[in-house]
This record gives C-alpha cells, sequence and structure tokens, in this order.
C-alpha cells in the first residue's frame, strides 16, 4: 500500500458554513488522517462533526472524490468539495423543530 500525497474529500454542499468550519479545522482535518485509513475513489462513510448546541453531533456524509494512493495517512493533503446530496438530522432539522435560528444555514 502507498501513503497518498492528496485525498479529495466530498460532502453535500448543502452543508451549513458552521458545518463546513468545523470539517476543515486543522484538528478535524487531523483527525480524519488518523481515521480514513485505506480507501478508494467512490467510498463513502459518514463522520461527526459537533454542531454546537448542547453537545450535540451531526454525521456528515464523505465521499472519496480522488486519491493518488491507496491509505491516508498523516502526511496526506486532504482537501474539501461539495456535490449534490441530502442531508437529514443534524442542526437544521433541530432548528426547525425547535424554532431557534442556526448560524450561517
Amino acid at each position: 500500500m502507498s501513503t497518498a500525497t492528496r485525498v479529495i474529500v466530498s460532502h453535500p454542499e448543502e452543508l451549513s458554513a458552521w458545518g463546513r468550519d468545523q470539517l476543515t479545522a486543522d484538528r478535524y482535518v487531523n483527525y480524519l488522517r488518523k481515521t480514513i485509513g485505506a480507501v478508494e475513489a467512490g467510498d463513502e462513510f459518514e463522520e461527526f462533526v459537533d454542531v454546537g448546541c448542547c453537545g450535540d453531533a451531526m454525521d456528515i456524509p464523505l465521499r472519496i472524490e480522488s486519491i493518488n494512493g491507496d491509505t491516508v495517512g498523516q502526511e496526506t493533503k486532504i482537501e474539501f468539495t461539495t456535490r449534490e446530496a441530502s442531508m437529514e438530522g443534524g442542526w437544521l432539522v433541530q432548528s426547525q423543530a425547535t424554532g431557534t435560528e442556526q448560524p450561517d444555514a
């Protein structure tokens, strides 16, 4: 197996600005480097992010769009892009159900 130098990971384009900030934060990218492991283009998986409300978490469906190796490692550059896909649950639904506003939806 070869460690990739670059991987492109997509998330649904309807992910809020708050969710994108959480996903692309250095601490979260480092987490992904440790947990993604061996993947190939087209692999899909869900990861959680903090939605900033009462300790709740939201699962984000992610997909590997391209990778130039077999495994994501500590030196792999992770880039993000969007794709058309729906998201259920998480902050958006919670906010609509309670009538509270969400940050940058």
